[in-house]
This record gives structure tokens, C-alpha cells and sequence, in this order.
């Protein structure tokens, strides 16, 4: 995978000794031209900040060269640039992630006057084509595009396997059939990396990994023809046990550290208040609480692309990727109330009234793969709380967290409790157990399904956790 796409035949490169020779010095530019214009990122759409424009002169010119930085909405200016033909380009990060080399215009400048040249990086559809191949105009499939690099030094990181995944549902005569496809990319000496063909829309997933080092599941949205761009970065992981005691129950926990340092601030998504001893860390890592400012720092958080989930009681929770690096940006996320979620998911919701067996969930209980509970099982418990029915279900109980912050539904397996994934109407929540009673009640519960890992159907796994556990499916009347 260390090829780069090439978009023009003439390349930036060889000029750059003719533009370090033909720099003209001392404070004062020579009259002449204005040269000026806007470098865009046609992928997002939008200004790109921080790329290095290049002006030099063309062969069989007077040497010459200028060279200055876009600003914040793209915008540059190339002074005093006399009578001549030029050839003008830019640099950029984003142009290595994108296995791209940079694109030159040639411009001519002719007396004295000012001369608009705006720069952007290659189309989506160019780049498509250029890294997968041709594709017919109807082809409407993606690409993910990258370099993974390490998470220390920042270096390329090569012989890395980027594996990228999603799932495909099928109808059948048989009824639903779910697949989960997979492609595999390994990084060059560049770190850069590329997944063809993949759906051009959803959602899907990549991980990056080489020997016992890995990053995080890291979820990604998908659009038709896009070229999704995700930087990646390695890192090794200490584990360290940890003895949980909450209620009665002790459990022994595996935490991911490191030396990682990471911060960030929480707020309300409505108002924009400041949410304090809102619940913050990396998954399967260490874990912090903000201040009344809303702030928060985690010191000891493994290093590399890792997922970091938020909770405050009352919000709806978040889980955002981040990149545990050095000199890392801080964090800013807002959380939505549990209300406002509801709220929007009850306007989405368009079900057909009167589908016998609507969600799969009759067809599902015959196989017996997992244990399925109707109304009629439900109603028997007479359960206050929609906890209360794992309370009494065989194989799971309810207690504190570590913090004693949150109840939470665990799930007995042979290596000890864990948490398993909830989906409500096939949607997943990361939800505590307190979460699920403010979501929906118990008279409210028309069925649930709960499942092992090993049995788990792959419509209910969530890609993007770390810790393999099962899933508790609930179906809302």
C-alpha cells in the first residue's frame, strides 16, 4: 500500500530547490504582482487552514519565488511577484492522508496587476478513481483513506493491518440474513493506507493493529462516493487489575493505562452550561469526573486513537474517538438530555401498524440461539424498574459501578461480570441500568432478547466496543 495517486504529471517536488535558491531576501518585496486566492478542501467542503502555497518560476524564466501560509478561511497573498510564468501549488498534511501529491496550476502574470488563482485538493471522485480504479458513474461505493502513525513520535507507522468492517442485511425468502464483510489494508513505509470498495452509506468500522498493539474500534459514517479520511494512531497498552467492591458483589477489572494525557470540557447541548461530576473516560481505561467548570483531565490514559465516552445523570451518553497523542487539542463535547433523544427518536420513528412479528423477534426465538421473553413473562415479574427484570433473570445482576455513581446490568460469563450491550428498537444505547429505567418502562416492553457473546446475531453487536460481552435487545410496544 505505499503507492500514491498521482493527479497532474508535473510535480511540486523537483521545484523546491529552484524556490529555496530563488527566495528573494531582506524586508522589502519588489514591486510587481499580487497574486491571492483561497485554498479549499474539496472533501469537507470547507476552507483548508495551514497549507503552504508555493509560487515559482517556470522553466526559462528569471528564478523567482514566493511562499505563504493560508489562514484560518484558506485565504493566502503572494506579494511583488514580477512580470513571468509561475507555477503555483500547496502542501498540506491532509494531502499525505490522502495518498495524493500536490497538484500545480501554471500563471502567468502580466503587468503589474492582480491575479486571483484559488487551489483545492483533487475531487472525491478523482480521488476514488485514482486510488481504486475507474468506476462507472452508477457506482456509488466509498473509500476510507489514511496514515497510520505512531502515537508517540508521530512517525509513519508501516506494516500496520487496517481492518475495516460493516454489516450487510439481506431479505430473503428465509427471512433476514446478516453478514458482516471485512477488508484488510497493510500500511507502507509512508504509514498511508486504503479501503476500496466499501458502502457508500451506513456505518462501518476500522481498527488498526500490528502485534499486540492495537488502536480502538473507531466507527465511521459513510455517504455515496465519498473518501472518508481517518488519521490513526499506535500505541502500546499496560493493563492493570483492578478489585471492584460495590453492594455485595466484588469483580475483578482489567484497566487499560498509559501516560496519555487528555482533557477537554463538558456541557449541556441546550444552554451550553457547564456540567459538572458528568462521567468521563476511555473505554476499558481510566476514568475521571469534571469540576464545576465542567472540566476534566485524565493523566494516566493509554496513548493512541482510543474512544472516550461522557455521562452525566440525565444526558443522553456519548462515545467520540479521540487521538491520545502529544500536544493533543482538548476535548469539547455537549450532551443532549435523555428527553430531547426520545423525544426525536419517537418522531423517526415511522412503523408499520398491524406487521405480524415487525422486529424478527418470533422468527429469532425459534432458532433458540438466545433466551426471549414476551409480554406475558414480563408482566409476571411485576417489575417497578426495567432493571428489576435482570435483577431476577438468571445470569445477570445489578450494583454500583466502582464509583458508586451508576447502577449497572451486569452479565455473568466464565472470565467474570461484564457489561452487555443494549439496543432498544434496534437502536444502540450506551445506557447504565439507570439510563434504561428513565428510557422506558416495564409495561411499556413488548419483548426482550438476551444473548451471549459467542451466539449474539451481528445486527446486535456494537463494532465500536472494545470488551466483549453480550446484548440485551428490548422491543418498545
Amino acid at each position: 500500500m505505499e503507492q500514491r495517486m498521482r493527479i497532474a504529471p508535473i510535480l511540486i517536488f523537483p521545484l523546491l530547490a529552484r524556490l529555496a535558491a530563488a527566495q528573494v531576501p531582506g524586508p522589502t518585496a519588489p514591486v510587481g504582482a499580487t497574486v491571492t486566492g483561497v485554498v479549499r478542501d474539496s472533501i469537507a467542503h470547507s476552507p483548508l487552514a495551514g497549507a503552504e502555497v508555493q509560487l515559482v518560476s517556470s522553466a526559462g524564466s528569471p528564478r523567482f519565488g514566493r511562499t505563504a501560509i493560508s489562514d484560518s478561511l484558506g485565504r493566502f497573498t503572494l506579494a511583488g511577484v514580477p512580470d513571468g510564468r509561475y507555477n503555483i501549488g500547496f502542501f498540506h498534511p491532509l494531502l499525505d492522508s490522502l495518498g495524493v501529491e500536490p497538484v500545480i496550476r501554471e500563471l502567468i502574470v502580466e503587468g503589474s496587476r492582480s491575479i486571483r488563482a484559488d487551489l483545492a485538493t483533487p475531487s472525491p471522485a478523482r480521488i476514488r478513481d485514482a486510488v481504486c480504479g475507474a468506476h462507472p458513474a452508477t457506482d456509488s461505493s466509498a473509500v476510507v483513506v489514511g496514515v497510520v502513525r505512531d502515537a508517540g513520535d508521530l512517525a509513519p507507522a508501516a506494516a500496520v493491518e487496517v481492518t475495516g468492517e460493516w454489516l450487510e442485511i439481506s431479505f430473503t425468502r428465509n427471512g433476514v440474513v446478516p453478514r458482516a464483510p471485512r477488508l484488510v489494508a497493510t500500511t507502507g513505509e509512508n504509514g498511508w493506507f486504503a479501503l476500496c470498495n466499501v458502502p457508500g452509506s451506513g456505518t462501518m468500522t476500522v481498527t488498526a493493529s500490528r502485534g499486540a498493539d492495537s488502536t480502538d474500534i473507531v466507527a465511521l459514517e459513510l455517504s455515496p462516493g465519498a473518501v472518508v479520511r481517518r488519521e490513526l494512531y499506535l500505541a502500546p497498552v499496560s493493563l492493570r487489575d483492578t478489585i471492584v467492591k460495590a453492594d455485595t458483589i466484588t469483580t475483578a477489572r482489567r484497566v487499560r493505562t498509559g501516560n496519555g494525557r487528555l482533557s477537554g470540557r463538558v456541557t449541556s447541548a441546550a444552554a451550553g452550561k457547564p456540567l459538572a461530576a458528568a462521567q468521563v473516560g476511555i473505554v476499558g481505561g481510566s476514568q475521571t469526573r469534571t469540576n464545576e467548570r465542567g472540566e476534566w483531565t485524565l493523566s494516566d490514559a493509554p496513548a493512541g486513537t482510543r474512544m472516550l465516552e461522557i455521562r452525566a445523570i440525565g444526558y443522553y451518553p456519548e462515545r467520540v474517538a479521540v487521538n491520545v497523542v502529544p500536544g493533543a487539542a482538548p476535548i469539547r463535547t455537549s450532551l443532549s438530555t435523555l428527553k430531547a433523544i426520545l423525544e426525536t427518536i419517537r418522531v423517526s420513528a415511522n412503523r408499520p401498524l398491524f406487521v405480524r412479528d415487525r422486529n424478527g423477534f418470533q422468527q429469532r426465538a425459534r432458532t433458540g440461539a438466545g433466551r426471549y421473553l414476551d409480554s406475558a413473562h414480563i408482566a409476571i415479574q411485576s417489575a417497578t424498574l426495567t432493571s428489576d427484570i435482570f435483577r431476577h433473570l438468571p445470569g445477570f445482576h445489578v450494583q454500583r459501578d466502582a464509583d458508586g455513581f451508576n447502577n449497572q446490568i451486569l452479565q455473568n460469563n466464565p472470565l467474570g461480570a461484564c457489561l452487555p450491550t443494549i439496543f432498544v428498537d434496534g437502536r444502540f444505547l450506551p445506557f447504565t441500568a439507570d439510563d434504561l429505567d428513565d428510557w422506558i418502562r416495564p409495561d411499556k416492553i413488548a419483548s426482550i432478547e438476551v444473548y451471549t457473546e459467542v451466539n449474539t446475531p451481528p445486527q446486535f453487536r456494537e463494532f465500536s466496543r472494545m470488551d466483549a460481552c453480550g446484548s440485551i435487545v428490548i422491543w418498545s410496544k
